[in-house]
């Protein structure tokens, strides 16, 4: 049974989810922000996916469930439980393990190309990354220090931190591997006033790119699935 934390409407697991259906893997949807309770522990749960969102990672006078979320995490890296943290899930698995998060220089919305850190080769999720890899981005902060112990996987020119591993099965991440055109095309209408991009352009991107994406993102999520499945004995 996976446990996923959704922290607003429309931010939901998308092309993980799908993945997560596909294998059969039971799952346990929460979303705090409607009133859902969140479990005092991870007893019972074989993963912990927490998905992005506009509040920041410490912003509990926003979202009041966000220091009980990063308790969890904690309790996730501690007892080795797979775990995958996306956008702001990855800022809140950074800051919850002793990392920092902070407003970002600049913001990125649209997609962007990744390059892979040394240790992304023997990454049980990234090795194999392809050196041309791109992702969907929609973020205003950005992980400013991993946590102590964290290893480096991806980068971009801008931002150090695209994704790290803690621990042998915990994963957070920058960017949105879960997002495609659809949900890229509502969030640009919820955002349209503040994005500072050409909206069309991003979506056509965002659209030729889409099997591609669906692709490698695809297969990440299938293997991180497959450790969940497995007890975390795959990585």
């Amino acid at each position: 049974m996976i446990l996923i934390v959704q922290h607003e409407d429309g931010t939901g697991p998308d092309l993980i989810g799908s993945r997560i259906e596909a294998a059969g893997v039971p799952f346990d949807l929460r979303c705090p922000f409607k009133g859902d309770e969140l479990p005092a522990t991870l007893d019972g749960y074989d993963g912990l996916l927490v998905l992005g969102g506009t509040p920041g990672a410490y912003d509990a006078h926003v979202a009041s469930w966000l220091p009980h979320v990063q308790e969890l995490l904690r309790e996730a890296v501690r007892t080795e439980l797979p775990t995958f943290g996306v956008c702001l899930g990855g800022q809140l698995l950074a800051a919850a393990c002793g990392g920092a998060v902070r407003v970002a220089e600049r913001h990125q919305v649209g997609l962007y190309g990744l390059r892979a850190y040394p240790a992304a080769a023997d990454d049980p999720l990234f090795a194999g990354f392809p050196g041309s890899a791109r992702a969907v981005q929609w973020h205003w902060d950005e992980i400013s220090v991993l946590p102590p112990g964290a290893v480096p996987l991806l980068w971009d020119a801008d931002f150090p931190n695209q994704a790290f591993r803690l621990g042998a099965v915990a994963w957070g991440v920058q960017f949105h591997p879960e997002v495609l055109l659809d949900s890229a095309r509502a969030w640009a209408k919820d955002d349209s006033e503040r994005l500072g991009v050409d909206v069309p352009e991003m979506l056509r991107q965002i659209e030729q790119a889409e099997p591609a994406l669906r692709e490698l993102w695809g297969g990440v999520a299938d293997r991180w699935i497959a450790i969940v499945a497995d007890g975390g004995r795959h990585a």
